[in-house]
């Protein structure tokens, strides 16, 4: 597939803007733009940091229009400081060559982004190619295989439904056009190629110093994002396309699944076998064949005759129950299928080119698809939710929605298939599915997500997608699609869910255990053990494969999967923090570890799965799973715990002597050695954690779903080190009352003191009561006994001399102030 491309980039005409007539420049208010020959180039700065590039074949500029980024995003813009040559921003310059070829710099003259000649275009092609630095790495483009780094591969985005990929297939599920560079030397910069056709990227693949991309047809509108850091560019990424709204929190639970639980015997005998083993769980999932002959909005009544009262059933023992929807309507005439009438009506459903409606087989057998470019059919479409939302049908799950067809070679729709944009600040018109194909999935779920809110106004809706478009994460979460049962999937989740992150995506799941085939005990154990920090924690598995459920390899495998369950619950106020801190910022959830820690992409280890969660844990698999042999794990500068210990994991590097290495952690089988360099002996039973020196971890009582109050303190473990600090969040997990202030968020801090430290509770802000009446503070790295004191008042404390750690418990603090802790 990928050669393709590169025939189709070959057969790129030279036809480009001649360069024997210096490019004009004409200034801008808001930047500038180059007119050479029929093209123009046009920069506005919708921020200091944030620059737009459109290019307007025959001297007319494309439709400013989009489904990524909306109309206020776009008409946003700073004044700039011109220059004979371009414009400056208070963060960047922006040069026009003589060509016509766009250098951009850094305020100091780092290189960020530079042409290597103006555009070229073939017909309707266009290409655009980018000096491509020596040192600098490719991330993002959604959930791509290939391995972590982008760099040396070319990728084709066309949403596909690619069943049992391969690790270097593509494409695959997802289209989305925005990559980061990183390493280069103006730091890290984004680039979003805002155009829906069938484009493609070249990371040096057939020219190891030039990054090019291009497309078929459409707009030439790119978004330029500067850093410097990843972080920066992730964030101003989200500024652009969206950000993810804050999921309930029973979606951070864990979810058992299957492709079928085929009745509701079956459905009630899973859930009770998950409570009787104690295995924590928050979701249940019903994939197609709840339905009535596999037909969106139907129920099969002989295998689920109540469904609302399993329903309930199920809430009542703690578990929400997610239903499958997919887009493809059956075409089902005369028959009292309500959706095939309705939107036959008021022709809702895409066309031919002849004006007729397009018809294919899918999993109902002949079927129709909503013409998702109308808003009226978005509308339609929401609405046809009314039933589940009455049932207590949890949220929705958008799949085959690529779209997936049968019995075509190019499983999806033909190309010439007519769909009508009546929609957002787009002119009416007719487009083919040339043009629309990328952003279907996207708008099948904006009509989910949509019409879960207005269906019901004050609680989250929760839709999960398999296909999507940039700025997709606005309405859904995403899995990975059909995986495999093996190891080399295993190691592929993790570096699809970081690039999912790194695009937006902060909610991203895979398969735990892989959907086909069927994983040895050995594996499904590892992959429970990694899908615990999943920032969607989800067992599924195909018909004709061998059952996933955590029990199914006899009891010592069941104790380990359920030990990392039960962490992840513990660990829910922190992965909860980090939900809301991914609403407000765009952060994601799960991230590579060079995104709060630059200096990572230097370390000399395989860094090839390892990741953090937010910034305080890190989470080090071994490089190759499948094999027992100890592997190094390269801990970045200031410092880190061992999670399971408690234990300082490694020797900061400057006060290391030659040799000197610790002693080994049983818990873990981890052995510190010189600098941040530790070395890990695999076990089946563990999983190497670190948590950074200078974090304030919230964690609570174990519980058997979100829907448990917790009964006990809320505990924080305090691991001292350079900036020292914690977050806490809580709301009530599931309605819009945080958007009303009904939340409750609090920052504590740390600092060393000549003879301790001092633990700072900064002033709460939201208005909601959590369920901990007293927080457990756990000291980490404490030697010998202490006095604690809360104000003036003496606070017991207990000091563990094994673990290194000093204990006490105190109210609730629900107003500013500061605990004293001093040595004895």
């Amino acid at each position: 597939m990928r050669a393709t491309t590169l025939l189709a980039m070959t057969a790129v005409a030279t036809i480009a803007m001649p360069a024997a007539v210096r490019a004009q420049v004409t200034p801008r208010p808001d930047g500038a733009e180059a007119r050479q020959g029929q093209a123009i180039v046009r920069v506005v700065a919708l921020t200091d940091s944030i620059l737009r590039v459109r290019i307007g074949r025959d001297g007319a500029m494309p439709e400013d229009a989009s489904w990524a980024v909306d109309r206020a995003t776009r008409a946003r813009s700073v004044a700039v400081t011109p220059a004979a040559d371009g414009f400056a921003t208070k963060a960047v310059r922006v040069r026009f060559g003589a060509d016509g070829g766009l250098r951009v710099e850094d305020l100091a003259g780092h290189v960020i982004s530079a042409d290597t000649g103006p555009v070229r275009f073939d017909g309707k092609a266009f290409t655009l190619a980018k000096a491509m630095p020596q040192g600098e790495h490719y991330f993002g483009m959604g959930d791509k295989t290939g391995g972590l780094d982008r760099r040396g591969k070319t990728f084709v985005d066309w949403n596909t439904d690619a069943f049992g990929f391969t690790g270097g297939e593509d494409p695959i599920y997802k289209s989305i056009p925005f990559f980061i560079g990183v390493g280069g030397e103006g730091g890290s910069y984004g680039l979003f190629l805002d155009n829906t056709w069938r484009t493609w990227f070249d990371f040096g693949h057939r020219d190891d110093r030039t990054l090019a991309f291009g497309g078929p047809d459409g707009p030439i509108d790119y978004y330029l994002i500067a850093g410097p850091t990843t972080a920066d560019v992730v964030r101003r990424y989200t500024d652009l396309t969206g950000k993810a709204p804050l999921t309930p929190r029973w979606a951070l639970g864990y979810q058992q699944s299957r492709y079928s639980y085929m009745s509701a015997d079956e459905l009630r005998a899973v859930a009770a076998r998950l409570r009787q083993e104690r295995v924590p769980t928050d979701v249940l999932w019903l994939d197609i064949d709840f339905q009535d002959r596999n037909r969106p909005f139907t129920v099969d009544k002989n295998a689920f005759p109540n469904l609302k009262g399993l329903i309930g059933d199920m809430k009542g023992q703690g578990f929400r129950v997610v239903t499958i929807t997919d887009l493809h309507v059956a075409k089902a005439e005369g028959q009292g299928y309500a959706p095939y009438d309705s939107g036959t009506r008021t022709d809702e459903f895409v066309h031919r080119a002849d004006g007729s409606t397009y018809v294919a087989p899918v999993w109902p057998g002949p079927s129709v698809f909503p013409d998702f470019t109308q808003a009226k059919t978005r509308v339609w479409w929401g609405d046809l939710f009314a039933d589940q939302v009455r049932m207590g049908v949890a949220g929705a799950w958008n799949d085959m929605n690529e779209p997936a067809i049968f019995e075509t070679p190019t499983k999806t729709m033909p190309d010439d298939v007519v769909h009508r944009i009546v929609s957002d600040d787009f002119g009416r018109r007719t487009a083919t599915h040339a043009e629309i194909h990328n952003v279907y999935g996207m708008e099948n779920t904006r009509a989910t997500y949509d019409g879960l809110r207005r269906l019901a106004p004050d609680e989250r809706a929760f839709v999960m997608t398999r296909a999507s478009y940039a700025g997709g994460q606005r309405y859904s979460v995403t899995w990975t699609g059909d995986n495999l049962a093996t190891w080399d999937h295993l190691k592929l989740s993790v570096q699809q869910i970081i690039n999912l992150g790194l695009s937006g995506f902060s909610y991203g799941a895979a398969d735990v255990g892989g959907f086909a085939g069927g994983p040895s005990a050995d594996l499904l154990t590892r992959w429970f053990q990694i899908g615990a920090f999943y920032p969607v924690f989800r067992d599924h598995s195909a018909k004709g494969t061998p059952r996933a459920e955590p029990w199914v390899d006899g009891p010592e495998h069941l104790a380990i999967r359920r030990r990392f369950v039960e962490e992840r619950y513990r660990l829910m106020p922190y992965l909860y923090a980090l939900a809301e801190q991914n609403a407000r910022t765009g952060d994601p959830i799960l991230r590579p570890v060079f995104y709060d820690y630059p200096a990572a992409m230097r370390m000399s280890c395989d860094q090839s799965w390892t990741f953090t969660l937010g910034r305080s844990l890190l989470v080090a698999p071994s490089p190759s799973p499948e094999q027992p042999r100890d592997y190094d794990v390269c801990l970045p500068a200031g410092g880190w715990y061992d999670y399971w210990t408690g234990q300082r994991a490694g020797v900061p590097q400057q006060q290391a002597g030659p040799g000197q290495i610790q002693s080994a952690t049983q818990a873990t089988g981890v052995a510190t050695v010189l600098g941040d360099r530790v070395t890990v002996t695999p076990r089946i039973d563990t999983l190497p954690v670190f948590v950074r020196a200078g974090t304030i971890l919230p964690r609570q009582p174990l519980v058997q779903s979100t829907a448990e109050v917790p009964n006990g303190p809320l505990q924080l473990d305090v691991y001292p080190g350079e900036d020292c600090r914690g977050d806490l969040y809580a709301d009530d997990g599931h309605s819009m009352a945080f958007t009303r202030g009904g939340f409750l968020r609090q920052a504590v801090t740390c600092r060393m003191t000549d003879n301790g430290m001092t633990i700072a509770f900064g002033a709460r802000t939201g208005r909601f009561a959590p369920w901990w009446k007293q927080i457990r503070m756990v000291v980490h790295g404490w030697q010998g006994a202490g006095v604690v004191s809360a104000g003036r008042r003496a606070v017991a404390a207990q000091g563990d001399a094994a673990a290194g750690t000093l204990s006490f418990t105190l109210p609730d603090q629900r107003k500013a102030g500061d605990v004293t802790l001093a040595r004895q």
